[in-house]
């Protein structure tokens, strides 16, 4: 069986499990008060070029957007999101669940598009009754998209300045970032993201480590009381090292930089192989998830001997499945894959 379901299908990157040994008799302080988080908040304001940085370090993603989203908005306010956004289809209500409404508007091959959004700003107040109805008070993005594909800078740049106008944050849920990072159709740097989002962050469940993402409040932002609203959610880690250490071996040596461009290689392969075997794509993806479209019965064959994710069907009825590379994607792993499709 070859896996390509997801990109969180292994325990860890080999140099994650290395430095979560070699510091594991280490006496450290818990709560995220260890001198690992001290570190990585100094290394990772030099890569961001943003000294206002604030990083705070929860287990999964569904923790980072509820919180974020749940604090940065007032009860009368909603968060404004693609309808194919995360938090709008996969976050099992978690928003809605801290009593924040999920605003969303159609999604342009997976994306917000920053003058649909204006459009809808723009209506929403020009509307008498709108006293009445949930404030969008926030917008929310993923890069890469829920699609794999990839906001430019001018997007984002259009997505900042209409926030700027409308006085509402920006937030960037990073799940997949790093592997963005070295796509050849990518323009945009952690610096960048740093410049142009309010908040943001970045994963590394799907990239590496064993659980953990980094969220960055860019503007000396970090709500009031946060570390204190962190465990009233129940997500504050008594061996917060366990995140601390992995994201600071994460980003020593450019280790995120390899595994990003290590997979970009495999992505982009994959890519080739499924092109060069007759598949039709769902849409343009430069990220590590491929969609491609298949009857109900390819896809009933195919997945008894590839991992494959069902994400739906198209408008002729199809199967929309995706495959996805990782940092366990391996040279082997393709060779066989693309020997199977080649057979049948």
């Amino acid at each position: 069986m070859l896996h390509f379901e997801n990109d969180y299908l292994q325990g860890a990157h080999p140099a994650i499990l290395q430095a979560l040994m070699a510091s594991n008799e280490e006496n450290l302080p818990g709560y995220g008060a260890d001198a690992y988080g001290a570190k990585l908040q100094d290394r990772l304001r030099e890569i961001l070029a943003c000294s206002q940085a604030q990083v705070r370090l929860v287990a999964g993603g569904t923790q980072a957007n509820a919180l974020v989203i749940d604090m940065l908005l007032d009860d009368t306010e909603g968060v404004l999101a693609p309808d194919t956004g995360h938090v709008a289809v996969h976050e099992a209500g978690a928003i809605e669940h801290s009593r924040h409404k999920v605003i969303t508007i159609p999604a342009q091959a997976g994306k917000l598009d920053a003058s649909l959004a204006r459009t809808y700003l723009e209506n929403f107040y020009a509307d008498e009754t709108h006293p009445h109805m949930v404030f969008p008070g926030m917008i929310y993005i993923s890069q890469p998209t829920e699609y794999g594909g990839l906001y430019s800078k001018a997007e984002l740049e259009a997505l900042a300045k209409l926030c700027q106008d409308y006085q509402i944050p920006l937030f960037v849920d990073g799940a997949r970032l790093i592997y963005g990072l070295a796509s050849p159709q990518n323009d945009v740097s952690l610096a960048d993201l740093a410049q142009l989002a309010d908040v943001f962050y970045i994963g590394g469940t799907k990239v590496g480590l064993l659980l953990g993402e980094a969220l960055v409040f860019t503007k000396n932002n970090l709500p009031k009381r946060f570390d204190t609203l962190i465990k009233q959610r129940g997500a504050l880690l008594a061996k917060g090292r366990v995140l601390s250490v992995q994201f600071e071996a994460l980003f020593k040596d450019r280790l995120y930089l390899d595994i990003a461009q290590d997979n970009a290689r495999h992505s982009q392969r994959l890519t080739q192989i499924l092109h060069q075997t007759g598949f039709e794509f769902y849409l343009d993806s430069p990220t590590n998830q491929q969609f491609i479209c298949l009857s109900k019965d390819q896809y009933d064959q195919l997945k008894e001997q590839v991992g494959m994710s069902y994400f739906g069907l198209d408008d002729k009825g199809q199967v929309v499945a995706r495959l996805a590379t990782a940092w366990f994607t391996t040279d082997a792993d393709l060779d066989q894959l693309e020997n199977l499709l080649r057979s049948l």
